[in-house]
């Protein structure tokens, strides 16, 4: 056991030594939400800091190996499964989206909490899988913090097509509805 501990620190310094020079996108990729540092220092060990070779984020994260397949031939939808990519960072993004998944309040966990429902855990957790390369490309990219756009990101987008939903289906249900928009009085902050 003691060996062992002398092998993982002594591995752990040498991770360090190296990623030294990349502390800092280290730290703007751990504010991802499931992102840790290890995920971090994954992603970097296995991108790199020049993102030249990847024309776009969509490159990205089909080569990383976690973005759907669309094998169609003759109108048939065949097999969506997901291409071979690198060999450890498809593992890690999934741990980071289970890990998003779990968090509060987050677009990241709004985003598996919508799927989940619809297509099921799995393929949600692999859309979550996939947004975590995207977002870090773009992190990568401008060198900037993420902004997480809160829990409630899906329904700020299409507020008006999300009350036309809910107001048909409660009117499914029985119930008279009438919506008025609130009014804003002048030097009022809500």
């Amino acid at each position: 056991m003691d060996f062992l501990d002398e092998q993982i620190a002594t591995y752990s310094q040498e991770i360090e030594r190296v990623t030294q020079p990349l502390d800092d996108l280290v730290v703007l990729l751990d504010t991802i939400p499931g992102v840790a540092r290890t995920t971090a220092e994954l992603i970097l060990a296995e991108v790199g800091a020049d993102l030249s070779r990847f024309p776009s984020a969509a490159h990205l994260a089909a080569w990383a190996g976690v973005a759907p397949a669309n094998h169609e031939s003759a109108g048939k939808r065949l097999s969506g499964r997901t291409r071979q990519g690198s060999q450890w960072l498809p593992v890690g993004l999934i741990q980071a989206a289970n890990a998003a998944a779990r968090t509060k309040d987050t677009c990241l966990a709004a985003q598996y909490h919508r799927l989940a429902a619809k297509r099921g855990r799995k393929r949600a957790i692999m859309a979550v899988a996939h947004s975590i390369p995207v977002i870090a490309y773009y992190i990568i990219q401008r060198k900037a913090p993420y902004a997480d756009l809160g829990g409630n990101c899906f329904d700020e987008r299409g507020k008006a097509a999300l009350a036309n939903c809910l107001t048909r289906r409660l009117e499914k249900l029985g119930y008279a509805v009438s919506i008025k928009k609130p009014v804003v009085e002048p030097g009022v902050v809500q």
